[in-house]
């Protein structure tokens, strides 16, 4: 558990990215007028998108988005821990190494060479990786991306000088709560909700759609019991490690339920 205590009355902040769509650092910027807000909360010493540069600020709190994919990165990411009094990961792809760790399950240069027509100007680690394979991450937001409410409340709590509140919930729990329809039971559809952690709102289930486990693994999966169940809704298992390996499959429980799913192909 990080200590909030002594954190300035207005700490200094910092969003960095590495490899990443920047759909998470949008959650700072879908905040509309109460991002006005948060600028009198907080002094923001670096955020590149918004216009404000300084890559190198010492601050409070760092958060960042993206997977180390590079040894840039990776060299960024070690300057950024040492800067920085506390480190949040947000997003699939800092917590989870994201849509780029698929190339995990394969070999970087089959990558490169099928993509690029001069494959020998990519400079990559073999691997996409999560921050805290390589730094000290005090915390996780998870997400895909995520969202301007788990923002605010980080914020807010780490202003207040407590850790903020972390959900526990599967998302199926919070269809329940919604009264949303379920969408396995309904239609048959492959939905990823029991192993899942809510944080989503369940946006998925509640327009007819099948959740695709963008808020990363649950705890207590029981994967082999959900994998039962994917395959008696029609799926083979090249389609069900597809399910698993698909935005978190650096996720130990997901990566392993994947790769099982892909040895009894």
């Amino acid at each position: 558990m990080a200590n909030l205590t002594g954190l300035a009355a207005k700490p200094k902040v910092a969003i960095h990215k590495f490899s990443s769509c920047d759909g998470c650092q949008l959650a700072f910027l879908n905040l509309g007028t109460k991002l006005l807000e948060l600028m009198e909360w907080v002094d923001v010493a670096n955020f590149v998108e918004a216009g404000i540069a300084d890559p190198h600020a010492k601050v409070d709190i760092a958060f960042v988005e993206g997977s180390i994919s590079t040894e840039a990165e990776l060299a960024h990411i070690q300057q950024i821990r040492e800067d920085s009094r506390f480190l949040i990961a947000m997003g699939a792809c800092a917590t989870a190494g994201g849509i780029q760790a698929l190339r995990n399950v394969g070999k970087l240069q089959a990558w490169t060479e099928s993509v690029y027509a001069k494959p020998e100007y990519i400079s990559s680690l073999e691997t996409a990786t999560p921050l805290s394979k390589h730094v000290r991450v005090d915390l996780e937001l998870w997400g895909c991306p995520i969202n301007s409410y788990q923002v605010l409340a980080t914020v807010r709590s780490f202003l207040y000088g407590v850790m903020p509140a972390q959900e526990h919930d599967k998302l199926c729990l919070e269809c329940k709560r919604k009264n949303t329809v379920c969408v396995m039971v309904a239609k048959g559809l492959p939905c990823m909700g029991p192993v899942t952690h809510t944080g989503c709102g369940s946006i998925c289930p509640g327009v007819g759609r099948d959740c695709y486990a963008c808020y990363g693994p649950a705890e207590n999966c029981n994967t082999p019991a959900f994998t039962q169940r994917l395959q008696q809704l029609g799926l083979d298992n090249q389609q069900i490690a597809r399910r698993f390996l698909f935005i978190n499959n650096a996720t130990p429980t997901f990566a392993e339920a994947g790769k099982h799913a892909q040895e009894n192909r």
